[in-house]
């Protein structure tokens, strides 16, 4: 049996460096392991945006506190993501996922007992410092442990059918817990979801490390969080505010530290070269500065679709829970658990569309797999964007299982790509830009899908007579101008009205909304067909799974 494998980065056969032989139940127990805190991530991205009413009532805290509470863990996740997943190259990708994990254990524990909201956003920091150890770390591990393809495909399959699993039941599970306990009960479940891994990680997860990492560039690491920061947070505000110059200034500083990152980038892997592995006075590599991101992946055809691929993935799942959920729960009268409920079938759909789709690339091409994942997640917002949403959820539901079959089938197959493109010494920096790509993608779904929904909803809202329309330079305090700007807005009014002019109300609130959906479905709808097309031609030379 050749010892040979296929590398869609050279586009030539290599012989891998393959590592000690271990019985498969060990590498299966491992990956079991391994999945613990993936499942917490997952879990604690969704579970405490339900407890945010708990939260402010506890601690008395701010619009503007709670807007920090939420969005603090990511700003710092994404900040951290690629220099986590760089460091854990150099240190050992075991060794820096249970630092992760002790510090994420040991903090939501104290988070869970804040006394004031100060202290709860110090936590989230902390939190998204910790928990951008966890995931590139736990993906870059199975790169390791599963060096054969078709089996890295399955252990990939399943590593994201546990972060699927873990969404689904983060708002059911939280839900549960803020009406049962308290809202720090959502914190507190971290300790014992990470004691397993803290017992069993040591002796059944084998460590694994870059043999000639380079020494670490502080610069670049000040510059990732120079670049990811600002964007993230512009992005979340445009999501929020709408377009301003604060968030747009922060996005051209984000991106123009971006171009200076590259540049960094480009110049320390070329000095690395030069050198051909050995610094100046002879010493092996490592006394030298190396890049913390080697740019020359994006080069490569496979590498950067895929990560495209899993962006856009990303980008249609995120946006079309933007409007189910408001759907469900301002129109349709169901709780954060309940509309959580609705939605598991479809995050069922997700995981089955995962794994099925580990035997179907032996048959056909991954690029095809991929192509027509996407293909998959248009139709579904074709669904919508031709649908009657006016007698239930019942079209919207079915179009998210559609989508949801085509996100599991591309997301699982890209990221596969992108661990099988990179050379496996540089695994835990691929498997940050994937884990940078699931953040970047969730983002842009929300912001860019739900601006055009919100701008849609306030061009098309006409409110009844006997109420008025909200009137120029009127403060957006009122319950009127509220109405004008969000369903929420109008469905707190509704509330407040008699029952005639309320149902008015809402019938108006409802029909805003419903064409905003069929505007941001369509737009949507292109994208996604468009970004099929482009996977398909880009990917079409990898060869099927052997």
């Amino acid at each position: 049996m050749s010892n040979t494998s296929f590398s869609p980065l050279t586009g030539s056969t290599a012989t891998p460096t393959v590592p000690a032989p271990r019985a498969p139940w060990r590498d299966w127990l491992a990956l079991a392991v391994l999945m613990f805190p993936v499942l917490l991530v997952a879990v604690d991205n969704t579970a405490l945006t339900f407890a945010l009413p708990s939260i402010a009532r506890s601690l008395d805290a701010t619009g503007v506190q709670l807007l920090w509470i939420v969005d603090a863990y990511p700003l710092v996740l994404a900040g951290l993501l690629v220099a986590m997943g760089s460091l854990g190259d150099r240190i050992g990708r075991r060794k820096l996922l249970l630092i992760g994990s002790a510090g994420f254990a040991a903090v939501s524990a104290a988070t869970a007992f804040a006394p004031s909201a100060e202290w709860l956003i110090a936590g989230r920091v902390g939190l998204g410092f910790f928990g951008a150890m966890l995931m590139p770390s736990t993906l870059s591990l199975i790169r390791n442990i599963f060096p054969q393809p078709n089996r890295r495909r399955l252990a990939v399959a399943i590593w994201a059918a546990g972060f699927s699993g873990g969404a689904a039941l983060g708002p059911i599970f939280g839900g549960w817990l803020v009406e049962h306990f308290w809202w720090g009960a959502i914190l507190l479940v971290a300790v014992p979801i990470i004691l397993p891994l803290l017992v069993l990680g040591p002796v059944l997860v084998p460590e694994s490390r870059d043999p000639q990492p380079g020494r670490v560039d502080v610069p670049s690491i000040i510059l990732s969080l120079l670049v990811m920061v600002p964007v993230v947070y512009g992005i979340k505000a445009l999501a929020t505010h709408g377009l301003a110059p604060e968030p747009v200034a922060a996005m051209g500083f984000g991106l123009l530290m971006g171009y200076v990152f590259i540049r960094r980038q480009r110049a320390l892997l070329h000095g690395t070269r030069e050198q051909g592995g050995r610094a100046p006075n002879g010493k092996e590599q490592s006394a030298a500065a190396s890049p913390l991101l080697d740019v020359s992946l994006f080069g490569n055809r496979v590498f950067s679709t895929a990560i495209t691929a899993n962006v856009l993935a990303l980008f249609s799942f995120n946006g079309f829970i933007l409007f189910l959920a408001q759907h469900l729960q301002l129109l349709e009268g169901q709780s954060p658990s309940e509309s959580g409920v609705a939605m598991i079938p479809a995050l069922i759909a997700t995981v089955a569309a995962g794994l099925l789709v580990v035997p179907l690339v032996r048959k056909v091409r991954p690029g095809f797999v991929v192509a027509g994942g996407l293909l998959l997640s248009a139709a579904g917002y074709f669904l919508v964007a031709f649908g009657d949403h006016s007698h239930g959820p019942g079209i919207l539901l079915a179009a998210l299982l559609v989508l949801c079959l085509g996100v599991g089938a591309a997301e699982t197959i890209s990221n596969d790509l992108i661990l099988g493109a990179a050379p496996a010494e540089k695994s835990g920096a691929a498997a940050a830009i994937s884990e940078t790509g699931y953040e970047v993608g969730s983002l842009l779904g929300t912001a860019i899908l739900g601006s055009i929904l919100t701008a849609s909803y306030q061009r098309n809202l006409h409110l009844p007579a006997g109420l008025g329309e909200p009137a120029a330079g009127q403060s957006t305090g009122t319950a009127t101008a509220q109405a004008g700007e969000t369903l929420a807005g109008a469905v707190e009014l509704a509330q407040s009205l008699p029952a005639p002019l309320a149902e008015a109300v809402t019938a108006a609130a409802r029909a805003a909304f419903e064409s905003g959906v069929h505007v941001t479905a369509a737009i949507a709808l292109v994208l996604m067909a468009g970004a099929s097309v482009l996977a398909a031609a880009a990917l079409r030379k990898v060869p099927t799974a052997r």
